[in-house]
């Protein structure tokens, strides 16, 4: 699997069973790309954006992006500003404490909870996107190792098959996601110890302990990083 690849996955992978049941409408895409804005660095924490120019940039009217911009902000993901702007709220220490909190709690749940569920060809997924994972930590590609990182987590917490947890999980990712841009920009991708390898072997081997403790590892590293730089 190369880069483009994860990209694809992350823009249709997550959106399949919707997209069987019905297209997406406008609004519902523009919401996405922000998403995909949000999640991969296309918001930088401390500068704020217009709707006007959120609008010119993805090419359509403002208003399904004041939409999106709605949704977003009720999430969490974005603030609102009187003068039609938008930014990424700031990461204070109790924001921090609360997502790394909410993180340690749900992630290793949600793998643990697809352990009955996984087939051969979801580890094989699961190993095709780590593949591509390691290219990016070889090459210092830090949005290719973002957009990997997230697309690995979620084909495994989708295995889980929850209508709950996943949403809250998805949330809290559009929360600390323009963050991380930020801490990989500073410190590349280097330092960086994959986890991924330890959880496709617990799913093999079926032990929900090793499941648990490769998960929580690597989001105790990704928080660690975050608390770093705040």
């Amino acid at each position: 699997m190369t880069k483009d690849d994860i990209e694809t996955y992350h823009q249709f992978g997550e959106a399949e069973e919707t997209a069987e049941a019905r297209p997406l409408t406008a609004h519902e895409r523009i919401y996405q790309a922000l998403r995909e804005r949000l999640l991969f660095g296309g918001f930088l924490p401390g500068k704020a954006v217009t709707l006007r120019g959120l609008a010119d940039h993805l090419e359509v009217s403002p208003m399904p992006v004041r939409d999106a911009v709605r949704r977003l902000t009720a999430e969490g993901a974005l603030e609102s500003h009187g003068n039609r702007r938008v930014s990424i709220p700031a990461m204070t220490n109790k924001k921090y404490r609360e997502i790394n909190l909410t993180r340690s709690l749900l992630e290793p749940e949600l793998a643990v909870m697809a352990l009955p569920n996984v087939q051969e060809a979801d580890i094989q997924r699961l190993i095709e996107i780590d593949d591509a994972i390691d290219v990016c930590l070889e090459n210092g590609d830090v949005e290719g190792y973002m957009r990997g990182n997230h697309a690995f987590h979620f084909a495994l917490y989708e295995i889980a098959r929850s209508d709950v947890i996943i949403r809250l999980v998805e949330s809290v990712w559009m929360q600390f996601g323009p963050f991380m841009r930020l801490v990989y920009g500073r410190h590349g991708t280097a330092n960086l110890v994959d986890q991924h390898k330890q959880a496709i072997e617990a799913l093999k081997a079926k032990d929900s302990l090793a499941l648990r403790t490769a998960i929580s590892e690597d989001v105790r590293q990704g928080m660690f990083f975050i608390g770093d730089y705040i």
